[in-house]
């Protein structure tokens, strides 16, 4: 039932939205997408398990987008920047995002613990959602090996690789920054060009 779970997910982040997760109501996530409730108690087991499925769904996303961005360049560099502000971007444009890359959970917000939890459903999807959630430092090595796996390309020296993974770091961890403390539109891949050029790196 893929189509089914994604509308639910769909019906649970506009219901985030609008309000705190703790008044989002089970029944009315399901009535907005037209299932009933006790589908949407098949599909995920709580409202725990709906929440922890739509964190999932949003780390994806994110983690869709960073490979995204780093294809979009013919420049190294470029990529990585480009990495940074759609990390930038990501964040400002949704609240579980940005609380998965910094560990801010608000009041408005689910609080989720980041650990599995005990699983009996028998939709693949939902175990693993029930799995660990990734925490900032999880997000921070998965995007950067992402990005050394984009650009090591054939042939580099395993220092050169470790260099290179150092750099990729850096850019992301410099998006990350810019979550926490913005530097306004496009300024974000600008820090990561102008922080990388200082540094003796093979990008």
């Amino acid at each position: 039932m893929p189509a089914a779970r994604e509308s639910l997910l769909d019906a649970a982040y506009a219901a985030l939205g609008r309000r705190p997760w703790s008044a989002v109501r089970m029944v009315d996530v399901a009535a907005v997408a037209g299932v009933s409730r006790q589908t949407l108690y098949n599909e995920f087991g709580s409202k725990e398990g709906l929440a922890r499925a739509l964190v999932r769904r949003e780390a994806d996303a994110y983690l869709a987008g960073v490979e995204r961005a780093l294809v979009s360049r013919p420049e190294p560099r470029e990529r990585l920047a480009a990495a940074a502000e759609w990390t930038a971007s990501a964040a400002r444009g949704n609240a579980l995002v940005r609380a998965m890359l910094t560990g801010c959970w608000g009041e408005r917000l689910p609080s989720l613990t980041l650990s599995a939890v005990p699983s009996s459903s028998a939709v693949p999807a939902q175990r693993r959602a029930d799995g660990p959630l990734p925490s900032p430092g999880d997000l921070v090595a998965l995007v950067r090996d992402r990005a050394v796996a984009s650009l090591a390309g054939p042939g580099r020296s395993r220092s050169e690789v470790a260099e290179l993974a150092r750099a990729c770091e850096l850019a992301v961890r410099l998006g990350v920054s810019c979550v926490l403390a913005p530097v306004g539109e496009g300024g974000t891949a600008r820090l990561v060009r102008d922080s990388l050029a200082t540094v003796r790196s093979v990008v």
